[in-house]
């Protein structure tokens, strides 16, 4: 009890002494700003007001680019706006107060106290309200993330007016047309973020599309200009665009994923070191340094978090530094924390004069308060186009506010979906309902979703699509500062050569197909059946003809494996790759005919050793012909059956692209040439004997009956053993014109 009584004297007298001291410094304080001392009050002002801008900036609705443009209207919540002026009041109430607030650690530092001033910039960039630490927690796989600086762009000012979008269904009776957008209005300058918002099947992702270029279809009308300049392919390299499923390689690591990016994309006129060291500034930015060693991995493959895919995605499209950036819904099936970190990368990559544009399906309430600009879309058509902080006083305008406390996102939402629970009811729809003209009712007499949606619609085009539409026709700033940057020529150069794109994506290529070529469960299978075969063919020497036919089961099995094998691992290539092919060649990362060639010629040396590795074992096991010269030529002749395998298999899964036909078609084939193959049918009637040319299994197996027993005989089982030229002419001429016939298909869809 006595030393309770003691803690509690000493904190006491600690109190007092502390507020005695305050006290004099006040008083100090107070003494000079009488004798003249003003320059130290007004520094002292300056510091608070910039300590408080900084701490109220995460409540601030306003473009990430202000510092350019001064014309633009800054909305600061309420509740930070008075304690904004509440810190105002006490600093206007002389320097001793502003101490005794200081001097509180929820407010921050006093330099005053130490007997020395800073200047008010490096006061503000101490303050705990800052970005980074106070709005949001730190995000552990995130590590620690830097403000985004990247070098000066081209400024691109987007926007568009009654944007309209069709497609065609086809029933069983009739075709018709569907609409998915119906006349969309709206802009996004540089350095603001703009959130295309709504359910479900509301048309976010073709709108993202148009704006982007990748929709190019005659079906659509309307306008889209960027800097009052129609779409090109010169834009295209300006252009980022993030899809909503993350196209990446599994087994690639993050490092080698964004440093393969930047030599593919950047200019060619830099240095490959120079690109090198953009990926690294790209990585610390983004603040993936952590994992750039690690897999990205799939569901099969253990990788990097969701979170950090995303952000690789989004590395993969700004290190081109692009003047536009569009993402689908970026922050889709991340926690709440990881998703706010991805809207503030946005918003500093923003703040680089960059105008971006996402499709967000339902945000929390801090991440709706981060965006400049909304676009609300309900079943293709416009609810609203403006600022994202005077939505809610839009629609409370027409009538429609919430009942109870909600995210505005989610009263948003509810309001596209036509969805009125806990939202006021506007007296126009009351009337409707009473009226009975709404087509529909309920049983609680409310308006139904379709009467909600066209109130909406209506309200949008009477209250704001038109306002809108003034505005996009009026030269804005934007319009006079960009005129004189002209999109269609202002063309930079940049990619690799035809050379360096080959080297790059068959390096490339090599390092992403080595797992599974060299997967343990691919190595037990070419060993067990090798093994096998080996021990029912132990030792089998040739003495006379029935020993050599017995012999030559075995070599036709051989031939067999190598063509069957090679042509279902190639069938799944393109299909497979082909999110990533068109995503990479719509980014024009390079060029159709070196991404082929460096795709196809990298599996030449992984196909190698598994072969290798088989014959190793079956030719001794078996006791096939011991000359290094027929054991080298046997390997030549399977290796020329893989090449001409594989074309074939590469030709049907680029000609068909979807894995289910391609398997059934390939079976199909397969199985018509292993039987015109020359070991089950020896006479073949004339009328089909030409699909025996066609079949790499008969080519194979005469060359292979050719170097094992054109010593002994000249006739095995009735298979004239001669030259062997025109197999290997027609070998080779399939593993070309199978590939040509696959590269060809691959256009159509590249």
């Amino acid at each position: 009890m006595e030393q309770t009584m003691e803690k509690m004297s000493s904190s006491s007298r600690l109190s007092e002494a502390q507020s005695d001291q305050l006290t004099k410094i006040s008083e100090g304080d107070k003494m000079k700003s009488s004798s003249g001392g003003s320059n130290e009050v007004t520094k002292e002002v300056d510091c608070q007001m910039t300590l408080s801008r900084k701490s109220s900036r995460n409540q601030v609705l306003v473009s990430p680019g202000r510092s350019g443009n001064s014309g633009r209207n800054i909305h600061i919540k309420k509740g930070k706006s008075a304690q904004m002026k509440f810190e105002f009041d006490d600093v206007g109430s002389g320097p001793g107060a502003t101490l005794s607030r200081a001097s509180s650690a929820s407010l921050g530092f006093s330099f005053s106290l130490a007997g020395f001033t800073m200047p008010p910039d490096e006061i503000a960039d101490f303050s705990p309200f800052s970005d980074d630490d106070d709005d949001i927690p730190e995000d552990v796989e995130a590590g620690t993330r830097s403000k985004f600086q990247m070098e000066p762009t081209l400024q691109i000012y987007l926007k568009f007016t009654e944007v309209t979008y069709k497609i065609i269904t086809k029933g069983v009776a009739s075709t018709g047309e569907k609409g998915i957008l119906k006349g969309i209005n709206g802009a996004v300058n540089p350095g603001e973020v703009l959130a295309l918002m709504g359910p479900s099947g509301s048309g976010k992702t073709t709108l993202l599309s148009l704006l982007g270029g990748r929709l190019t279809d005659h079906m659509i009308s309307g306008s889209i200009a960027y800097n009052d300049q129609p779409y090109s392919k010169s834009l295209k390299s300006r252009i980022g665009f993030v899809t909503q499923d993350d196209v990446l390689f599994p087994h690639l690591t993050v490092k080698e994923t964004i440093t393969y990016a930047a030599l593919l994309k950047l200019p060619k006129t830099l240095s490959k070191q120079a690109k090198e060291k953009q990926a690294e500034d790209v990585i610390r930015e983004l603040g993936l340094e952590r994992c750039q060693d690690t897999m990205i991995g799939n569901s099969f493959v253990r990788g990097v978090s969701g979170g950090e895919r995303k952000r690789v995605s989004i590395g993969n499209e700004i290190i081109i530094n692009p003047s536009l950036l569009f993402l689908d819904e970026p922050t889709s099936g991340l926690d709440s924390t990881t998703a706010l970190r991805i809207i503030h990368l946005l918003q500093d990559i923003a703040e680089a004069q960059k105008t971006v544009i996402t499709t967000i399906h339902q945000p929390s309430s801090r991440l709706f308060h981060k965006f400049d600009k909304l676009i609300l879309l309900s079943k293709g058509s416009l609810l609203y186009s403006g600022k994202a902080s005077e939505a809610m006083e839009y629609f409370s305008s027409i009538g429609c506010s919430p009942l109870i406390s909600m995210n505005p996102a989610e009263f948003l939402l509810d309001l596209a979906n036509g969805n009125i629970n806990d939202v006021s009811v506007p007296s126009e729809l009351e009337d409707i309902v009473h009226l009975g003209k709404s087509g529909t009712h309920t049983m609680n007499t409310k308006p139904s979703p379709t009467a909600v949606h066209e109130y909406l619609v209506e309200a949008c085009a009477t209250n704001v699509a038109e306002e809108t539409k003034r505005k996009l026709a009026i030269r804005t700033s934007w319009d006079r500062e960009t005129e004189s940057s002209d999109i269609r020529y202002a063309k930079r150069e940049w990619g690799a050569s035809w050379t360096e794109q080959f080297t790059i994506l068959f390096c490339r290529g090599i390092k992403e197909r080595r797992h599974d070529y060299f997967s343990w469960l691919r190595i037990i299978q070419i060993i067990a059946t090798s093994v096998i075969l080996g021990l029912l063919w132990w030792r089998s020497d040739v003495h006379n003809t029935k020993d050599l036919k017995n012999q030559a089961g075995l070599l036709f099995f051989i031939a067999v494996f190598w063509a069957f094998f090679p042509v279902f691992t190639a069938i799944f290539t393109f299909p497979q790759e082909r999110a990533m092919l068109k995503k990479e060649r719509g980014a024009d990362m390079y060029k159709l005919s070196a991404y082929f060639v460096a795709r196809t010629m990298s599996d030449i040396p992984l196909d190698l050793l598994l072969p290798l590795i088989f014959l190793l074992i079956v030719y001794f096991m078996a006791g096939l012909r011991l000359t290094a010269q027929a054991f080298f030529l046997t390997m030549v002749i399977i290796f020329l059956c893989i090449l001409a395998a594989q074309g074939l298999g590469l030709a049907i899964g680029a000609a068909v692209m979807d894995l289910n036909r391609a398997t059934t078609l390939a079976s199909v084939i397969v199985m018509a040439f292993m039987l015109a193959g020359g070991f089950f049918v020896k006479d073949v009637p004339i009328f089909i004997s030409w699909l025996s040319y066609l079949s790499f299994n008969y080519h194979t197996y005469r060359l292979v009956l050719k170097v094992q027993y054109g010593h002994i005989t000249s006739v095995v089982d009735g298979i004239e053993l001669d030259g062997g030229l025109k197999e290997v002419g027609a070998l080779a001429a399939m593993a070309i014109g199978y590939r040509i016939l696959a590269y060809m298909s691959l256009r159509r869809v590249a």
